[in-house]
């Protein structure tokens, strides 16, 4: 059976704050590496009320110095936010301190509102176009013999791995390109997901790091003791995707009964369509909409959000879908 992994958002829930969250973070960890879960990535976010992962790098280091197996990472870097000589001093102190269990994945999206974005610094009108070069930039400072007259220490000769992330085709173009994995999140932006993984696999160029395509794909899960119970966690999802498509992001909030009967057509309609790519019920409801969606994709790994209010739901969530992925083994 493929790999699953765990994209954890660091959610900071109603109520409570980052540091609760960043407790709540290296418990799952520790519970997904028990589990058998292969990678433990966090998610680049600003200005955002209910996800504490801003700082990645430094929470990286906080849960993989709390585990000792599992793989940690960025799923991912917002490249265009920094510079590459720092993201690769970053990760290469990373990979310094926990050698072989460090991931990169790179974003070109700025995980943030223009405002913020400004407020990062960014060059809004060149950064995007300016993507692919930072990628080829930051993968020439983890070389053994870097390029450059500048180097990346710790980082040169590292060899992090280095993934594309992307919800579009330009980033299956780019990943294929450069022979790099390719993670697309179909957790939130499904739209595309069929045409970018086959233009990536018709596209794709063998490299150094890798010689055949790899795909991960970006799945909800919210498994619970009956369909009904899952139906209940997922709402608080559900509430933080309308909340942050009507501009008031806030805090993930406690699950609603009967939520998605309060809402409006338009309302209704656009969660479908954004949280397409998801398995919600019991165990046997979730193991059917797993299978069939891995038989749909082709994916080579699933990366499993459960964004849930209740942190003891979220690890049974993760413990159910551990659980399934050992009977599809």
């Amino acid at each position: 059976m493929i790999p699953f992994s765990i994209l954890d958002l660091a959610p900071i829930t109603e109520g409570s704050d980052a540091a609760q969250s960043f407790r709540n973070s290296v418990d799952l960890a520790q519970h997904g590496e028990r589990w058998g879960f292969h990678r433990f990535w966090l998610a680049e976010h600003h200005g955002m009320p209910g996800i504490a992962s801003a700082a990645t790098a430094v929470l990286i280091a906080h849960v993989a110095g709390h585990t000792s197996r599992i793989r940690v990472g960025a799923g991912g870097i917002m490249l265009p936010n920094h510079s590459p000589l720092v993201i690769a001093e970053q990760f290469g102190t990373l990979e310094s301190l926990f050698p072989g269990r460090i991931d990169l994945g790179l974003g070109r999206a700025p995980g943030s509102d223009h405002v913020t974005a400004r407020a990062l610094r960014r060059n809004l009108a060149s950064d995007a176009d300016e993507f692919p070069q930072d990628v080829m930039e930051l993968m020439d400072y983890f070389a053994d013999s870097p390029r450059r007259q500048v180097r990346a220490v710790p980082g040169a000769g590292l060899q992090v791995p280095v993934w594309i992330l992307g919800s579009s085709l330009f980033g299956a173009q780019l990943a294929a390109a450069l022979g790099l994995p390719y993670a697309f999140a179909s957790h939130f932006a499904p739209q595309m997901m069929m045409q970018a993984i086959d233009l990536y696999r018709a596209t794709f160029r063998p490299s150094a790091q890798l010689d055949k395509p790899h795909v991960m794909l970006g799945f909800n899960v919210f498994a619970g003791e009956s369909d009904d119970e899952a139906q209940f966690l997922a709402s608080s999802m559900q509430q933080a995707f309308v909340n942050l498509r009507s501009g008031r992001p806030t805090r993930l909030k406690p699950p609603v009964e009967g939520y998605l009967e309060q809402l409006g057509p338009a309302e209704r309609a656009m969660l479908d369509q954004v949280l397409s790519c998801s398995a919600i019920g019991a165990r046997d409801t979730v193991a059917a909409q797993v299978q069939a969606f891995i038989e749909r994709t082709g994916a080579d790994e699933l990366m499993v959000t459960s964004q849930i209010f209740d942190h003891g739901k979220r690890l049974r969530s993760y413990e159910i879908t551990a659980g399934i992925h050992s009977s599809l083994g």
